[in-house]
């Protein structure tokens, strides 16, 4: 007969304690998750947790609710995510702002992203480009454009969809490395900053191009660069480097977050599903449809945790240099 010792038994005991905690894990979803978009409907964030969602209903076997919580530049959504139970049920498509630019930007932030936020996937690189308006301004190129600035310090002005956006960021790290000066003008949205341009009301812009590409092709615009390279949906426009500027990048990009103290059997699930979903071919012709393409290079925790480590340094000289900061 078998004798059973109390160191046995002690660890028969602890396995059984922590086998709860694993079968629920490894349950998981057992109901339906809800990704909190952190801003409003029909922005590029929006657009590709839509577009993401269905193929995630699909392969999790569970509804995957889109839900918008728009306000303070996406801090509002985010704050909420970091806040919710930490089961994998409430999860956040965030972006780069609220994960990297909002602690340097804002004065007070109610969570820190470093600690508050569990990095899960990311989803998709945002590229951006560089435009100017026909009216009143004869220039061809990101050259002529750094020589007007140069000729006239100050005169110029830029738009952007508000203070803090990657779209105001770009605008003043173009200024930085070129040593130019110009207007900062803040809009509400980036439809509102297209219009003011396309108008004159402002002599240039950085946005996505899928907006910008439309008003270029109509002669509405000039788009002088794409970055951080050439872009399928503008293939005529230089990338910084052929427009003589290697230094400069703009970007933004997005990616599922947790709450701090997401399981991590449930972070590795939500992540392999995630590569696999962005490397479906639908679904990534409408996303690069939309001038999203998918961001598989980071598609492990480990290597998303490292780029955002990156950026962490990237973009905080910038938002210092912009002068910009938000009470």
């Amino acid at each position: 007969m078998r004798t059973i010792t109390r160191r046995s038994l002690l660890l028969s005991s602890a396995a059984a304690m922590a086998a709860p905690a694993i079968v629920r894990a490894d349950a998981w979803p057992n109901k339906p998750i809800r990704f909190i978009v952190p801003f409003g409907p029909g922005g590029s964030t929006d657009i590709s947790m839509r577009i993401l969602a269905p193929k995630l209903n699909e392969m999790l076997g569970q509804p995957c609710i889109v839900e918008n919580r728009a306000g303070a530049g996406g801090v509002v959504g985010t704050d909420q995510v970091t806040k919710s139970a930490p089961d994998g049920y409430t999860l956040g498509h965030c972006t780069v702002s609220q994960v990297v630019i909002a602690p340097a930007l804002y004065e007070r932030l109610p969570f820190a992203p470093e600690k508050d936020l569990t990095a899960i996937a990311p989803t998709v690189f945002v590229p951006m480009c560089l435009s100017v308006t026909r009216k009143g301004l004869k220039v061809n190129s990101l050259q002529d454009l750094i020589a007007e600035m140069k000729a006239n310090p100050g005169k110029l002005s830029y738009a952007s969809n508000g203070i803090g956006a990657t779209s105001h960021l770009a605008g003043a790290n173009l200024l930085r490395l070129t040593g130019c000066q110009a207007e900062h003008v803040p809009y509400r949205s980036g439809a509102e900053a297209i219009q003011a341009l396309v108008n004159g009301d402002v002599q240039w812009a950085f946005d996505v191009p899928v907006l910008h590409g439309p008003h270029h092709r109509d002669g509405n615009l000039r788009i002088l660069m794409a970055s951080p390279d050439r872009q399928p949906l503008i293939p005529d426009v230089p990338d910084p480097t052929e427009a003589g500027l290697p230094e400069f990048k703009a970007y933004s990009w997005f990616g599922i977050f947790g709450p701090a103290g997401l399981p991590q059997p449930v972070v590795t699930k939500l992540s392999t599903v995630m590569a696999e979903v962005l490397a479906d071919a639908a679904i990534a012709k409408r996303l690069n449809d939309n001038g999203l393409p998918p961001m598989l290079q980071y598609a492990t925790p480990a290597k998303f945790e490292q780029f955002i480590g990156q950026e962490r340094v990237f973009w905080p000289p910038i938002v210092r240099a912009s002068g910009a900061r938000v009470q």
